[in-house]
Parts: structure tokens; C-alpha cells; sequence
């Protein structure tokens, strides 16, 4: 046995089981892209056609909202897809057909930092969503939902608490895990990886707190 088949053997037992796994886990990417069409297709595409499943009231402008969900499922339709990318060798790489920089390699960070941004915020608020809500059906605090002109509040809270956040928590989970997974494959330091998760955790946490004090004092 060699001296690099050796090097590489020390880096790999000085991984701990998570990043093991996430080095080789590809299938948090297909899931996430799936979960990602699923909810772009059935409930804002359906939404921005004038489906009335999920949201138990009359909007203040129906227009506006047909065209928020629109926006929404193209742009959630979008990262799923991207998902795709961390794990595939062309999302490592510029096009050829981009003029000077085609073919060169994509530094990691690049991609890397604006998926963990979006993955915190997908937590968040999932967490944060799904704790407020628990708190209002609790009795502890009152939530009001702006741009409604009828709105059957408890309903719309049932909605949040048990299909829309636990849908954005299930995608941050799975954007994190691919996160992981791209981090490991690109070669990152497990001290730079490491450093990287301590700072993500704390970051997602802070921003749980503040969506949670957020959305008590601006609508209860």
C-alpha cells in the first residue's frame, strides 16, 4: 500500500459517521429536487391558477396573489433543480459556451455559501412557523394574517402548522444535507467543514429566534 492510498485512508477514518454518510449520500439532492416540483406543481402553480385548497379565506387582491404563487413555484422549481447540480459533475464546472471563464472549475464557496443562506432561512422558518403557530392554537399568543378580506384563522393555522412549515423544514433538511454532501466532495478540510456546520447551526438558531420574536410582535 502506498503512501497516498495510506493518506487517504488516515483522512477517512478521521471522519465521523455523519460525514461518511454525507460524502456519499447523493439521494438528499433527488429527494430535495422531487420535494422541491412537488410543491412548485400542487400548490403554487395550483394556487396561482385560482385553486382555493390550503388557503381558507378571500384574498385582498387576487391578482397579486395568483402572481406571488406563480413567482414562488418557479423559483422554488428552480432551486430544486439546483439541488441536482451539487451532486452532478456539471454543477462543478462553467459551461464551455460562457465566453472566457467556460470550462474552468467553480470554486466550491461560490455555491456553497448562498445554499447554506437559503437552507438556514428554510429552517427558520419552518421552526419558527411551526412554533408560533403551536403557541396560537395553544392560546398563548393571537396571530393576524394581513392582506385577507374573510379569513377563517384557525384553519389557516391547522394549514401552516401541519402541511406548510413541516414542507419547508423537510426541504431545509434535505438543502443541508446536499449541502454536506457537495462541502465533503469538493475536497473542504474536516476543520474548515466543521468550523463551517458550528457556524451554520448557530446562525440557523439565531434565525429561528428572530422569525419566532418577529412574527409574535408584528401580528400578534
Amino acid at each position: 500500500m502506498n503512501e497516498k492510498t495510506n493518506h487517504l485512508k488516515t483522512q477517512t477514518e478521521r471522519l465521523t459517521a455523519f460525514e461518511q454518510w454525507a460524502k456519499k449520500a447523493v439521494w438528499p439532492a433527488y429527494l430535495g429536487c422531487f420535494w422541491a416540483v412537488m410543491y412548485a406543481v400542487f400548490v403554487r402553480f395550483y394556487q396561482a391558477a385560482g385553486g382555493t385548497l390550503g388557503l381558507p379565506g378571500q384574498p385582498e387582491d387576487p391578482k397579486m396573489m395568483y402572481m406571488a404563487s406563480y413567482i414562488a413555484g418557479v423559483l422554488i422549481m428552480t432551486c430544486g433543480f439546483i439541488l441536482i447540480g451539487l451532486v452532478k459533475p456539471w454543477g462543478r464546472v462553467v459551461p464551455t459556451w460562457v465566453p472566457f471563464i467556460g470550462g474552468k472549475n467553480i470554486h466550491f464557496l461560490i455555491i456553497l455559501i448562498p445554499t447554506l443562506f437559503c437552507t438556514a432561512y428554510l429552517m427558520a422558518h419552518g421552526i419558527g412557523g411551526m412554533i408560533t403557530k403551536a403557541l396560537h392554537l395553544a392560546g398563548v399568543i393571537t396571530l393576524h394574517f394581513n392582506g385577507w378580506v374573510s379569513l377563517d384563522v384557525h384553519s389557516m393555522v391547522l394549514w401552516s402548522l401541519l402541511f406548510y412549515e413541516p414542507w419547508f423544514l423537510t426541504m431545509g433538511i434535505l438543502s443541508g444535507l446536499t449541502a454536506a454532501h457537495y462541502a465533503l466532495a469538493s475536497g473542504i478540510s474536516l476543520s474548515a467543514f466543521r468550523r463551517i456546520l458550528a457556524i451554520f447551526i448557530s446562525f440557523v438558531s439565531l434565525l429561528t429566534i428572530y422569525c419566532v420574536f418577529s412574527i409574535i410582535f408584528q401580528l400578534s
